[in-house]
């Protein structure tokens, strides 16, 4: 069971059967108020339960109830002024074309004639193009190329709100007007002051800016295309004796599939036959070459080095291993992170005060000097200066190059919040087993009670585990087969959740667990004892076999099991240690075994003997003393403790109860992953900050500087697209990272991939 108190905070990640989660591509937002219109319009259809907006991949996610059609989602959209369609695969599938140039090059050959005169003054050149010819030139660039702003601004009045269009649509018509206001009232008594450089140069400015944002944004979502790359379109199926190549979507689970040298791997499957190499870097950030032999496991997507290998089918579709990454990744990269809110509830009420204060500098300027001129100017900076692009793109840009890098070195990061978390983490707490060792153990030694005899406690314990998929039975069938010893029929053979599993064996109820139920069942280890004191502490987990009569029991003898440390493990723990983290093992082995493994690891906080409940006790309980929690496991009996934890890491290795829970799923049993997903997660952070410092300080020093007519509406306006061009770029340069673990696997892959080929082929 679990505690009750820890109910709140298991997350699920699933839909419930009465909601469906819909994708919308919206098209149109330009900005941060953009983001909270459309989220705002979605909450007031009926039946919408949630809806979550991103500026950088225009796409909104929204949880219904299954009666909500899409029509009515869509039409909610075109009623607050963008056009919306659903995402179908192919859409994500298809590369993005590059984003059209030709409407910017003309603004600007439009718009450069007229803003020479200011470049030449600076030479000591004086030179002016004629007022009407300055009309002529300016027009098509604010009413063609610029209608896109007046169609956005519209929409936006309809709905009652403000965005980035209603602001430049806004200055540019004062600008304009006013230019043509002075050129006909004042030609005739020689050439007047206009301002059609102005309106032209900050429309230019501003599609120039929106299309190296939008070359910027496609490179964030370089991740999700090149695991889209990764998808084969054809496989070669053996059906009734012939190798025949088909469409992949014909292929079913339990198909027979060809897997050629050079070939990718079509679908999630098992070795039936043959030996060869597979490179699977870009689905689990694996450097090297992994060997397969038969009935080792290969994964879509990845490919084949030498050999001819035939699998056969486990999974095909959106189940495999590949599609469940993507879907995880444009989960994250879709997600909206806690500090986003925040954004978004200052968004919703910026383009509404950036009005008022260009309506006060104009009123100022006017009270003040009388001059309309200067005070319709200063206005027109005001509002083209504020426009809050880089505030709407701080955040989810950052969010997108963080998750896209790290799922390239095998750390998937299934939601936005866990990644803006793990940044804070204090305490990492380990599970041991295939965590922190091989969870492959092996049987180092089976030692009976007096008067009972080893091969009759080993083909017991055999018995009873004949059904499980415990690591440690394995290890004991492994025994008996190389024994050649013959299993007794086991009958209710059942588990008991952290301590063992019991069963009926030729008439007798029979344990094989762990201290806890020596304890519990009040049996004495007799002259065992010394001998389990010894194999524990040198790191053997010691299990029990124990008969029970109707109020008694008997010991029969122990099994111990050796296990193998992870050689990354050490250095995993140091580097976590280096970032000034703590890590505590939560363990349900003995305390001896624990206590070897800790100090092997230079892990100085153990807990041992723990049931599964044990362990979210105690996670929940470093949580009450203020600690930020990370919980990392690879099995169904750390899935409550997962749950319970602020950030929880589930190795790929362990199982898919673990991995749902989980908001970052580590893709290689590589411990030195954790350091690497703080790593990133502090990058992204740090990221996330600095953009929000730029988006607002921006904003903060520009704005006063406008309406104290202290920058043109040129410069403000070429200030604004630098504003958001470099919140994107700075959020790009996380495409660096690499990782340790990362570092130093592309550095062993140079050097021993072309050995290891060679050794193979030859």
């Amino acid at each position: 069971m679990i505690p009750d108190e820890l109910q709140p905070n298991i997350r699920m990640s699933a839909v419930s059967p009465d909601q469906s989660a819909r994708k919308l591509q919206v098209d149109g937002m330009t900005c941060a108020s953009c983001v909270s219109r459309v989220e705002k319009a979605l909450l007031k259809v009926p039946g919408v339960l949630s809806a979550s907006v991103n500026l950088a991949t225009e796409q909104a996610t929204v949880r219904t109830e299954s009666a909500v059609p899409l029509s009515a989602l869509e039409a909610a959209i075109a009623k607050a002024g963008y056009s919306a369609s659903v995402v179908q695969d192919a859409q994500a599938t298809a590369p993005a074309g590059a984003p059209d140039w030709r409407p910017v090059a003309v603004a600007g050959a439009l718009t450069l004639p007229l803003v020479a005169p200011m470049f030449l003054q600076l030479f000591g050149v004086e030179w002016m193009l004629d007022g009407w010819m300055q009309l002529a030139l300016a027009t098509p660039v604010q009413f063609w190329l610029g209608a896109r702003f007046y169609r956005a601004a519209w929409g936006a009045i309809l709905a009652k709100a403000g965005n980035m269009d209603l602001l430049v649509a806004l200055g540019t018509s004062a600008a304009y007007g006013l230019s043509v206001y002075m050129l006909v009232r004042h030609a005739a008594h020689g050439m007047p002051h206009l301002y059609f450089e102005a309106s032209a140069a900050v429309i230019t400015l501003v599609m120039l800016g929106k299309w190296l944002e939008v070359r910027a944004k496609r490179q964030t979502a370089d991740a999700i295309r090149a695991l889209n790359a990764l998808r084969p379109t054809t496989a070669v199926v053996r059906r009734n004796g012939a190798d025949v190549e088909v469409p992949v979507e014909q292929v079913r689970v339990g198909d027979q599939v060809l897997i050629r040298p050079g070939d990718r791997v079509a679908v999630d499957g098992q070795v039936v036959e043959g030996r060869s190499h597979i490179d699977e870097s870009l689905v689990t950030g694996e450097s090297l070459p992994v060997a397969k032999q038969p009935g080792d496991k290969v994964t879509g997507g990845s490919i084949n080095a030498e050999g001819v290998l035939l699998i056969a089918t486990t999974a095909i579709g959106a189940e495999t291993t590949l599609a469940r990454v993507i879907r995880m990744v444009e989960s994250a990269q879709a997600a909206k992170a806690p500090i986003q809110r925040i954004v978004d509830r200052v968004s919703a009420v910026f383009v509404p005060v950036v009005l008022g204060i260009a309506l006060l500098t104009l009123l100022g300027w006017v009270g003040v000097t009388g001059n309309w001129e200067q005070a319709l100017i200063n206005s027109v900076a005001v509002l083209v200066i504020a426009c809050p692009c880089a505030l709407g793109l701080a955040t989810p840009t950052a969010i997108m190059a963080g998750t896209g890098v790290a799922a390239r070195r095998g750390i998937l990061i299934k939601d936005a919040e866990a990644l803006e978390l793990a940044h804070s983490v204090t305490v990492v707490t380990f599970d041991k087993t295939g965590t922190l060792t091989e969870g492959k153990p092996s049987l180092v030694a089976v030692l009976p009670a007096a008067a009972h005899l080893r091969d009759d406690v080993l083909r017991r314990s055999a018995a009873l585990q004949q059904t499980s998929e415990h690591p440690l039975a394995r290890a004991v069938l492994e025994q008996v087969r190389a024994e050649q010893l013959s299993i007794p029929a086991a009958q209710d053979a059942k588990a008991l959740a952290g301590r063992g599993l019991e069963g009926t064996i030729d008439g007798e109820m029979l344990a094989l667990g762990n201290g806890r139920m020596l304890r519990e069942l009040g049996i004495e280890a007799g002259g065992l004892a010394g001998d389990a004191q010894r194999l524990e502490g040198e790191g053997r987990t010691v299990s029990w076999l124990i008969r029970k009569h109707a109020d008694t029991a008997e010991l029969l003898g122990l099994l111990a099991f050796g296990d193998t440390v992870k050689p990354a493990a050490r250095r995993a723990v140091e580097r976590l240690h280096e970032l000034g983290i703590r890590t505590l093992m939560l363990t349900g082995d003995n305390q001896g075994s624990a206590n070897a493994v800790a100090r092997q690891l230079g892990i100085h906080e153990v807990r041992a003997e723990m049931l599964p409940a044990d362990k979210a006790v105690a996670v929940q309980e470093l949580r009450a003393a203020g600690e930020v929690v990370a919980m990392v496991g690879d099995g169904l009996n750390d899935s409550v403790a997962l749950a319970a934890a602020d950030v929880a890491m589930a190795m790929s290795t362990g199982t898919d109860v673990a991995m749902e829970v989980a908001g970052i799923t580590l893709m290689r049993g590589d411990p030195r992953l954790v350091p690497d997903a703080m790593d990133v997660s502090r990058r992204t952070y740090a990221k996330i900050r600095q953009n929000l410092w730029w988006a607002l300080g921006y904003n903060v020093l520009g704005i006063p500087l406008a309406a104290l007519g202290m920058l043109s509406p040129v410069i403000a306006g070429a200030a604004m697209a630098f504003s958001s061009v470099s919140v994107v770029t700075n959020a790009l340069t996380l495409r660096r990272w690499r990782g340790a673990a990362g570092a130093k696997a592309a550095f062993e892959s140079v050097a021993a991939r072309p050995a290891l080929l060679r050794g193979t082929n030859g």
